[in-house]
């Protein structure tokens, strides 16, 4: 028996050596998946109206996604934010660039976490916006409760929706949704070595994902309807490989995003 628990460990220990974890944003863009959450389905009109279009300018541009705050605040991760000059931010589209409107705001009102990209867990940036009037293709995204933050959400259902670009990132791609469980922090631990609580790992099994193009888009419980997880990354050998999808823990932000924003709940 002892020889058969040194065995697994050490191919644990193999599996998380050898798996490494990207930014959805920096996968190459596929035309199998056309960049997408893949193996999701078509969102309905408002069915997320607090998910919003970034499209980034510097270096030759980039497409990510995030959610409306509160009616002056945008949430999305630091690395769809480094290195950007200003960000497009599409409202209210189901249409990937058919926006209700759409405000382009420069790099001078994005708050990145002053701990990215140091410690795992901290993907996370703000940003600042003009003022948005809500109504039932333009809302906000409630926070999980201040009571709520030791919750881990383990084998909880949530819903994460975004667009992708396509290879040639010129046509507009129709919103997709897709339904993701949220496993222990342990398990996801056994795919990539020790994830801090700072993470928030999904299972893809069935190869249900997010991928390139939805780096910062939301991840939202099915029961309450609380933001939980900021995109962040998925397993190195591709989106469909089964493993588990990495989201910033919105619970251990709140602090940081009330003291950058104002905007939390007790």
């Amino acid at each position: 028996m002892k020889v058969f628990v040194v065995l697994a460990l050490a191919l644990a220990a193999v599996s998380a050596e050898t798996v490494q974890q990207v930014h959805p944003k920096d996968l190459p863009r596929d035309t199998k998946i056309n960049g997408r959450i893949v193996n999701g389905y078509p969102a309905t009109e408002g069915k997320a109206p607090y998910t919003v279009g970034l499209g980034f300018s510097g270096n030759g541009g980039w497409w990510c996604g995030g959610s409306i705050i509160a009616n002056t605040w945008v949430l999305t991760a630091a690395h769809c934010t480094n290195a950007a000059s200003q960000v497009t931010v599409y409202y209210g589209a189901t249409w990937r660039t058919n926006a209700q409107f759409t405000h382009t705001i420069g790099s001078g009102d994005f708050i990145q976490n002053h701990n990215w990209p140091n410690e795992n867990g901290n993907d996370i940036a703000l940003i600042r916006t003009p003022h948005v009037d809500f109504w039932h293709l333009v809302n906000k995204v409630e926070l999980p409760s201040f009571n709520d933050r030791y919750n881990m959400y383990d084998n909880w259902w949530a819903v994460a929706c975004g667009w992708g670009l396509t290879t040639a990132g010129s046509q507009p791609d129709w919103m997709e949704c897709v339904d993701l469980q949220i496993i222990s922090n342990s398990e996801c631990s056994n795919t990539y070595g020790y994830q801090p609580d700072g993470i928030l790992c999904v299972s893809t099994s069935g190869g249900k994902s997010t991928c390139s193009g939805d780096s910062g888009g939301p991840l939202v419980l099915h029961d309450g309807g609380r933001l939980v997880g900021v995109t962040s990354w998925v397993a190195g050998n591709g989106c469909t490989a089964g493993l588990p999808s990495g989201f910033t823990r919105v619970t251990n932000q709140l602090d940081w995003i009330r003291d950058n924003s104002g905007v939390a709940y007790y």
